[in-house]
């Protein structure tokens, strides 16, 4: 029985269909807690560095602001995941938020949030690449199932 969930979320499809199937298939007593990392489009935003290219210290505002508005929109879909939990039946007190920014790689990153938290239950959707691109590109779930010790995965399709 999962007692300390993790649902691992960006703002996509399969994203929510994890989330509502924590709210509808795991034990209301279990803390949920909802974790996105953001991919690091613009690391350089803190920087302010001689080797920064003309063109990035040029367009610096403009990738910042898209870094901003991702922000922004992972905050939207985090409120909506905790309703759609509490309207599934769990309490509030029991549904946390965490956003970081990506630090080593978004499933690695992951998987250190499961097993730092000492959580007993990683929930992640299934990235929807067909054939040639999967096998090319391999998703974030895929490489959790493989990297994942000490941590049950549920991959909802």
């Amino acid at each position: 029985m999962a007692k300390k969930i993790l649902v691992a979320v960006d703002e996509s499809k399969n994203s929510m269909k994890a989330v509502n199937y924590v709210a509808q298939g795991m034990e209301k007593t279990s803390s949920v807690t909802l974790f996105s990392v953001l991919p690091d489009v613009t690391a350089a935003c803190g920087l302010d560095s001689p080797t920064l290219t003309p063109l990035f210290k040029q367009s610096r505002k403009t990738f910042c602001a898209i870094e901003d508005t991702k922000k922004d929109s992972v905050k939207v879909f985090m409120e909506k995941a905790k309703r759609a939990l509490v309207k599934g039946g769990f309490p509030p007190k029991n549904i946390a938020v965490k956003i970081r920014k990506k630090k080593v790689g978004i499933s690695r990153d992951i998987l250190k949030e499961a097993e730092q938290g000492k959580y007993t239950t990683l929930v992640i959707g299934r990235r929807g690449l067909s054939g040639i691109k999967r096998f090319l590109l391999g998703s974030v779930s895929n490489k959790i199932v493989q990297l994942a010790k000490r941590v049950s995965v549920v991959v909802v399709d």
